[in-house]
This record gives C-alpha cells, sequence and structure tokens, in this order.
C-alpha cells in the first residue's frame, strides 16, 4: 500500500524523467503497481486516511510520483454533476485536443510540490486519450473541463513537465488569449 511517505517531490531527478512504456500483457508487478496508484488516490479523498497518513488529498497520481517511471496513471474524481471518473490508465497517450483553452482560477496543486505555486496554467478544454486499463483492455476516452484538466496534469509528470512549467514565467496570471476559466457552476 503506498502512503505519502512513498510520493516524492519535485526536487528528486526522476520527476523530470519521461517514462519508459509498460508492457501489455501488463506484469503482476505492473498491475499491482497501477492498482496500489488508484487505491492511494481514492484513500487520500478520505480525511481520516489523510489524518492517520499526514499526506494531502488528491485526485490523480502517475508512478514516477512514487519513484517508478513508467507510463502509469490513476485519476478519482467527480464533476460538479457528481459523474464519478476513476481509472487506472497505462500508457496514456492524448491523441486529440481542443484549440479552446480553460484552467483553474485558484490554480493546480500536485502531490509532488509540496508548496504552492500561484499562476494560470492553461490547458486543453477537451481530450481524447487512447490507453490501456489494469487488464490489458484497449481504452479510449473523450473528457472536458476538470476531469480533462487531470488526465492532461497526470500525463505530463509521464513526461517530466510539471504544471507550473505552464506558468508564464514574466506574469504568472496571464490568460492566454480565448482561453477560459474552468466554471465551478456549470456542467462540465
Amino acid at each position: 500500500m503506498i502512503t505519502s511517505k512513498d510520493i516524492i517531490f519535485d526536487t528528486d531527478p526522476r520527476i523530470r524523467m519521461r517514462c519508459e512504456p509498460v508492457a501489455i500483457p501488463l506484469s503482476k508487478e505492473d498491475k499491482q503497481t497501477v492498482l496500489d496508484l488508484h487505491e492511494y488516490i481514492i484513500n487520500s479523498q478520505n480525511p481520516e486516511f489523510i489524518e492517520k497518513d499526514g499526506g494531502r488529498s488528491g485526485v490523480g497520481l502517475a508512478a514516477p510520483q512514487i519513484g517508478i517511471t513508467k507510463r502509469m496513471i490513476a485519476i478519482h474524481l467527480q464533476d460538479i454533476d457528481g459523474k464519478l471518473y476513476s481509472y487506472k490508465l497505462i500508457n496514456p497517450k492524448i491523441i486529440s485536443h481542443s484549440v479552446e483553452q480553460t484552467f483553474i482560477p485558484e490554480g493546480e496543486g500536485c502531490l509532488s510540490v509540496n508548496y504552492e505555486v500561484e499562476g494560470i496554467v492553461p490547458r486543453a478544454k477537451r481530450i481524447r486519450v487512447k490507453a490501456f486499463d489494469e487488464n490489458g483492455e484497449p481504452i479510449e476516452l473523450k473528457l472536458q473541463g476538470y476531469p480533462a484538466i487531470v488526465i492532461q496534469h497526470e500525463v505530463d509528470h509521464l513526461n517530466g513537465i510539471l504544471f507550473y512549467d505552464h506558468i508564464n514565467k514574466e506574469n504568472p496570471f496571464h490568460i492566454p488569449k480565448g482561453a477560459k476559466p474552468l466554471q465551478k457552476n456549470s456542467s462540465i
């Protein structure tokens, strides 16, 4: 079982490494890793677990965040309509994205960045992702809004990119032309 002590921070060079593809069918070890990533994310949303573990709540976790440089991510979140997005993705690849951009007005956070970084993180509003599930079965997702942002954040980890790399260095609160803030009170 993963705990917050297993999560590495942005000072660890492994967080900047481009991850290797995972062989399909999955080895027992790789399957267990993605199951553990998913379990941790679900547990992290339980206040009792967080209090005991000493960590922080999250909605996504990538294998490199626990020092494993393989292309595996897990997410667990609900959109504003209560729809659950809970996936274990192997070798996820964003195969298309909208030109239209969005961003979280409050900014993004990360379990591997243990300090606040302010600024606008522009993301594609809609994406299409191909991956394999934990059983090696192909999966294709069409996502928009918050779930799309979360997947983009986690896929970035697989390429050694952190959310703050997307923030405009000269003007952290610069909103790219046409980018619209993610609306919490509207359906996504």
